[in-house]
């Protein structure tokens, strides 16, 4: 097992266990932890593939789509602690659960 598919089977992995906190976790915060997992995940398994043997040297598009998608993932990240941050201001609430009917 090479290196670079060690880091692919770890990132696999996060993935994996991002997708499942996803779906099972109903507080907004943990759901959106739950996504920075998983874009972690998905970053080491392209930087853990781009490098197809030890002789020769990593391949530079999958490191610049890597990059890009940590500045995505920020934006991304703040944009739904602001939104989540609306809603407890809004209904006092941080989940999306059924609202109570009044």
């Amino acid at each position: 097992m090479t290196q670079g598919l060690f880091w692919a089977l770890v990132g696999a992995g996060l993935l994996i266990m991002g997708l499942y906190a996803l779906i099972v976790q109903a507080h907004l915060l943990r759901k959106v932890l739950a996504l920075n997992v998983i874009t972690s995940g998905v970053f080491m398994v392209l930087i853990g593939l781009a490098r197809s043997d030890a002789s020769t040297p990593p391949d530079p598009v999958p490191q610049a789509m890597v990059l890009t998608g940590i500045v995505v993932a920020v934006a991304a990240t703040a944009l739904a602690l602001a939104l989540i941050e609306r809603l407890r201001a809004l209904s006092g609430r941080s989940t999306l659960d059924e609202a109570p009917r009044d």
